[in-house]
């Protein structure tokens, strides 16, 4: 096994940036103040009235790795007469940290980015107030882990491994999750630390998925002795280790949207992905949004999930964020269509059996790994 010389250094992998963060309260701008009559019930399709109801900001703590066109969350103003700041606070297991912390005190009104890795979690903290939102029914039922409403499905993603097509061995691309293990594959393989990086400890979730308790440690230990690369995080993997960004490594933990992220920013421009997806290795990401428990603003918190919902958000994603939209009803864009790949089934795991054993599993592969 080889240890990345970026191994010491933090991810900054779309979903995972460790660092130590520091994000200032905010104060929620308050409600107009009522009559003493009886009203009418405001129109919140009239951005005067809705925003005299719910209050005329709003604080959207995200990851690192959000991204939207700009005018995106303009047009959420537009709509409603909120204004969102949107504040990013390191990878998700950090978001769900500072959450935690600040329960019932919280530094925003709506998290966005908790994904179902680390969703029991969030969930067991009671971070969430429950609120199911009408375009729920645009979603396929499988995206939605939690009966309660506490968090909301907004975008769908699969950790994937990939190769570079025209550096493979002689034998051509594995078939499956175990041909990794065979040296010729596992010898050209880089692949990130699961302590410190999203996608890496997606793909040792997708190990135990495919081995279980009995066989994913031998997977591993055949990786070690075939040779693999490990680094930090996706940016030291992709961008350092695998050919992409001029290494040697002819195999990665990706994305099963990185072909597609190659088309789109190759320059020259390219009519085919020069890299390829195993499909049998690719673990399932959901990220969700969920508004946070003593927020003084939930008709508007409220207003702003049904946003993220919208085809005006949930069409600007895929090519910011590469990832898919959660509502069905939204087209993917052309790039998507014609250089994406199929996942039609994913590996996965309970939000539960995730959170009662990532220690013992992330600490058992340093056992194997790193030792």
């Amino acid at each position: 096994m080889t240890l990345s010389k970026n191994l010491s250094t933090a991810s900054s992998s779309p979903l995972l940036k460790v660092r130590s963060i520091l994000v200032a309260c905010l104060v929620m701008a308050a409600a107009c103040g009522s009559t003493s009559g009886p009203e009418a019930a405001p129109d919140a399709s009239d951005p005067e009235t809705a925003a005299s109801s719910t209050g005329t900001a709003l604080t959207l703590l995200t990851h690192d790795s959000f991204a939207v066109s700009e005018g995106t969350l303009e047009a959420f103003t537009e709509e409603s007469g909120i204004e969102v700041e949107q504040i990013a606070g390191g990878d998700a297991g950090e978001l769900v940290a500072k959450a935690i912390l600040t329960k019932g005190q919280p530094e925003g009104d709506v998290l966005f980015g908790i994904d179902n890795t680390f969703l029991q979690r969030g969930l067991d903290g009671d971070i969430f107030a429950p609120y199911e939102s009408p375009t729920l029914e645009s979603v396929p039922d499988e995206f939605e882990l939690d009966a309660e409403h506490r968090v909301t499905p907004i975008d769908v993603g699969d950790v994937c491994v990939n190769w570079w097509t025209d550096s493979l061995p002689e034998e051509g691309p594995p078939e499956t999750l175990a041909d990794l293990a065979k040296p010729e594959y596992a010898s050209t393989f880089v692949t990130q630390n699961p302590e410190t990086s999203s996608p890496g400890f997606a793909f040792l979730l997708a190990t135990i998925d495919e081995f279980g308790e009995d066989g994913w440690e031998q997977f591993w230990t055949d990786l070690r002795d075939g040779g693999m690369t490990v680094t930090a995080g996706w940016n030291d993997a992709y961008y350092g280790d695998f050919i992409a960004g001029g290494g040697d490594s002819a195999l990665v933990t990706s994305y099963a949207s990185s072909p597609v992220a190659e088309v789109v920013f190759a320059d020259p421009p390219v009519d085919a992905a020069p890299t390829g997806v195993l499909t049998d290795s690719c673990f399932r990401q959901i990220e969700f949004a969920g508004i946070l428990e003593g927020t003084e603003n939930v008709d508007g918190a409220q207003l702003l999930i049904d946003f993220l919902l919208s085809d005006t958000f949930q069409s600007d994603i895929p090519l910011n964020m590469f990832v898919e939209p959660a509502n069905a009803d939204v087209a993917l864009p052309e790039a998507f269509t014609d250089h994406g790949i199929t996942i039609d089934n994913p590996r996965t795991l309970t939000p539960e059996e995730i959170e009662a054993n990532r220690s013992d599993w992330t600490d058992r592969w340093v056992e194997i790994v790193l030792r």
